[in-house]
């Protein structure tokens, strides 16, 4: 067996049993996510939420998303049909394969490349064609407004994410995820991890996240009272249950992303308790609650406070905080936290 693994066709049959099980964790995940969203925003309005189908409600998720496959899929007559269809499988494969980096261990990762970072920013980059052609493609007004303006919001905020990235690769010396989390290794648990030397930067970055992924209160592509629900408008049947799990997918690799940057990733936030990918998706699940109690509490903002926010608040801030810490890196300020290239084995 062993020499077999060793072989072109092992190696093949390796790539793709680690494939599926990373979608697999992913597309579990969905499940999890959508029923705990649901469920969050009916407490903090004091309603029950999902509560009928399975256990606890638990396959209520199952239940809507095997509606949704039965269902006719209707095309509009004036639409581009070959562009209508594929704008959800786009927005959908983009959200899946950015996965292929993301570590939930040492070593437990499908895809460990030295830029990693530079592939999750090129593949959430080119979501926004999916958005763009599911709004054009239909033939209509609202729709297309609702693809320009998630196409404008997403580019603003990508601009803020990737200098506050840029922070943490100065720190770090790398674009590998892997040493990121090496680097926040440490004696003094939770206190070494980046979120304590680019404080500010955490605050930026997730409100950046809800920003990218137009979450509320920065939903405004799928502003009801104004698009209806924008880019997705004409959508029905599975093309629609495609764009809803591409948008939650991205969502939780944010939640990745900040887990990995900012808390220590798989670390434990206690020095005598073992690492371990528990830790990392712990952290995913708190970071999605906290992307859920935003929705339920915050009320949406306009449009140009969305634009104003990104280009005259975040982006000078951003800019400001990348020299800052290439200045404490180069001079080895604060006692070196803001340089920790030797913690890289």
């Amino acid at each position: 067996m062993a020499d077999f693994l060793n072989t072109g066709a092992g190696m093949a049959l390796i790539i793709v049993a680690q494939t599926l099980a990373v979608v697999a964790f992913v597309m579990v995940s969905l499940l999890f996510l959508v029923y705990g969203d649901r469920k969050i925003w009916a407490a903090v309005q004091m309603r029950r939420g999902p509560n009928v189908v399975g256990v606890f409600g638990l396959l209520q998720t199952v239940a809507d998303a095997l509606k949704y496959v039965v269902k006719e899929v209707v095309v509009p007559a004036g639409a581009d049909k070959t562009v209508f269809m594929l704008a959800p499988l786009t927005s959908f494969v983009l959200a899946l394969i950015a996965w292929a980096v993301i570590p939930f261990n040492d070593t437990w990762v499908l895809a460990d490349i030295n830029v990693a970072i530079l592939y999750v920013f090129a593949i959430s980059s080119l979501e926004v064609y999916g958005v763009i052609m599911g709004g054009w493609a239909s033939n209509s007004k609202y729709p297309f407004l609702g693809s320009l303006r998630s196409a404008a919001q997403m580019i603003s905020y990508e601009v803020s994410i990737g200098l506050i990235i840029i922070g943490v690769i100065l720190s770090t010396g790398s674009l590998n995820f892997g040493d990121i989390v090496q680097a926040q290794e440490g004696s003094l648990g939770f206190f070494n991890w980046y979120w304590l030397p680019h404080f500010p930067m955490v605050f930026l970055f997730f409100i950046s996240c809800l920003a990218e992924t137009n979450r509320p209160p920065f939903d405004l592509p799928e502003a009801e009272s104004e698009l209806v629900a924008g880019y997705q408008v004409e959508y029905s049947s599975t093309p629609f249950l495609l764009f809803m799990a591409g948008e939650y997918i991205a969502i939780f690799l944010m939640c990745a992303l900040i887990s990995l940057l900012f808390f220590g990733g798989w670390l434990s936030p206690i020095p005598f308790l073992p690492d371990g990918p528990l830790w990392m998706v712990g952290k995913m699940a708190f970071f999605f609650f906290l992307f859920a109690m935003v929705k339920a509490i915050v009320p949406r903002y306009r449009y140009d406070q969305l634009m104003r926010l990104g280009w005259k608040v975040f982006l000078p801030f951003s800019l400001v905080w990348v020299v800052f810490v290439a200045f404490a890196a180069k001079f080895d300020w604060f006692w070196g936290i803001y340089a920790r290239w030797d913690l890289i084995g």
